[in-house]
């Protein structure tokens, strides 16, 4: 306990000197704010379902507690989008008498104490108090609560395993889409009558609220598996880490010739490539985006759970956006592990900024052929792909673009777990937010206002505007960074591992 809190103190104290700690606040200030929202969100819908469930044969907790599987598999995929996996900076640490197992159960029991795994509860606390405290009184609802918790955490180390091992190898994926396949089939199968999965939700349900020890215990014993199983990986990709024994296994060179006639400029769009394709953190993120885009087009192409125009519009954005949202949110970040070299080169930043908007503008091509099915569905139409492509490359690119002056602090390319938490900024904060919420809004209002094919051209004409002037605003981009040059040297190399 002494060398958690000892740890935890240093964890403060890294936070309070990192460079970054002024820029941060407004970033948690919106993070609380949108805690509290979804608190309030929560406690609306517990009161809800206690209400609306109340009149039916059964007591609302039996619904509840029959569909446990289906609020943990919400809870489940939210927590890719909210919830970062937990990293330590060990090598300070390695040359200290401290076993590195003991660091490993810090970021575990850490992870066990975020405030995410209390989210729940402002759904539940509300609505077992409604329906729990007639029949078991208060005693029922602490013990049903306690055990939602604990359920909590099983879910939080779970997602832990794969998440850590889908940033390792994106093929990773398939185990937790083949756990909620198998599942899937076990509930909805037909039986001669209720499935069984329902059955033996309900009664772990009701175990937690009379209290019985057997499901308690259970329960725990699940949690420590999962903390034995995610102890052990996570063991061997420190180790991996620290030791860099992965930076020898170069599987596949390419030198991408083809960019030899661009000169200067297919010099630079080659350094990119590099650093997308041969860093773990990166590929990672781009394989991630894919796959979302991917999960979403199929969705939208071959259900009808988003047939609505709201959100058929919503998931044309996103997948645009995202990938402007990605890698350009952190812009400069990257760079900052040999930004000095790049600065010993008149002009270099310039040309890498003209780089990026060239090849992330090409990468637009991704989502639209991603996004082909839905065409050919007949369920989006060609003109709004294209409309949302050239919009994002001009208009989206622009505004993300602007982070390029701001950000200083360097994220590392390789190390995942044993990095030192860099949270981001206020200002990326607001600029994402505003670079995905502002399009949809102005989208809706577009369309209620001139309709669907307008809104498509009335696109087409801003984003192809930025797209012409892009030399003009990367140039000015270019000289307000120059002007800011060593105070952004300055924080990159602080923040560098």
């Amino acid at each position: 306990m002494n060398l958690f809190l000892e740890l935890r103190r240093h964890g403060k104290l890294a936070e309070k000197r990192n460079p970054m700690f002024e820029k941060n606040k407004f970033g948690k200030f919106w993070i609380y704010l949108m805690g509290i929202f979804w608190a309030g969100y929560l406690i609306f819908f517990g009161v809800l379902f206690a209400s609306i469930l109340g009149d039916g044969a059964r007591e609302p907790y039996h619904y509840i507690n029959a569909g446990l599987i289906f609020i943990f598999a919400f809870d489940f995929v939210m927590r890719f989008a909210f919830q970062k996996p937990p990293t330590q900076e060990v090598k300070p640490y390695l040359l200290l008498p401290v076993r590195r197992q003991r660091l490993i159960d810090f970021l575990l029991i850490r992870s066990g104490l975020s405030s995410y795994n209390t989210l729940w509860l402002f759904f539940f606390v509300p609505f077992a108090l409604l329906s729990i405290t007639k029949f078991y009184g208060i005693g029922g609802v602490i013990t049903y609560c306690f055990g939602i918790w604990l359920l909590a955490l099983v879910n939080n180390y779970w997602y832990l395993f794969c998440r850590t091992l889908i940033e390792e190898r994106i093929w990773w994926l398939v185990l937790p889409v083949a756990v909620y396949a198998v599942i899937a089939l076990v509930i909805f199968l037909p039986y001669p009558n209720d499935s069984p999965w329902f059955d033996w939700s309900t009664t772990m349900g009701e175990g937690f609220i009379q209290g019985h020890w057997a499901v308690f215990l259970l329960t725990m014993l699940v949690i420590v598996l999962l903390w034995m199983v995610n102890r052990s990986v996570m063991t061997g990709l420190i180790y991996n880490e620290l030791n860099k024994v992965e930076d020898t296994q170069v599987k596949h060179l390419s030198e991408y010739k083809f960019l030899d006639r661009y000169g200067e400029l297919g010099e630079y769009i080659r350094l990119e490539l590099k650093l997308l394709f041969r860093n773990k953190m990166p590929k990672t993120s781009m394989h991630i985006i894919i796959v979302v885009v991917v999960f979403f087009s199929l969705v939208l192409s071959f259900t009808e759970v988003y047939d609505g125009r709201g959100m058929r519009s919503f998931i044309v954005i996103y997948n645009f956006v995202v990938f402007g949202i990605m890698f350009l949110s952190t812009i400069m970040g990257y760079e900052g592990n040999y930004l000095d070299g790049l600065m010993s080169r008149k002009e270099s930043i310039y040309t890498l900024l003209r780089a990026k908007f060239t090849l992330y503008s090409l990468a637009m091509l991704i989502p639209f052929v991603l996004m082909l099915p839905t065409i050919i569905m007949g369920k989006l139409s060609l003109l709004t792909c294209v409309s949302w492509g050239i919009f994002t490359s001009g208009c989206i690119f622009f505004c993300m673009f602007q982070l390029a002056v701001y950000n200083k602090n360097t994220i590392p390319l390789n190390a995942k777990l044993s990095a030192r938490r860099n949270a981001g900024t206020g200002l990326q904060n607001l600029i994402t937010g505003l670079a995905l919420g502002v399009p949809i809004l102005a989208n809706m209002l577009l369309i209620l206002w001139v309709g669907e094919t307008a809104t498509a051209w009335i696109l087409i004409v801003i984003g192809a505007g930025f797209i012409f002037t892009s030399n003009i605003w990367l140039k000015n981009i270019y000289h307000r960074f120059m002007a800011r040059r060593y105070q952004n040297m300055e924080g990159f190399r602080d923040s560098s591992e």
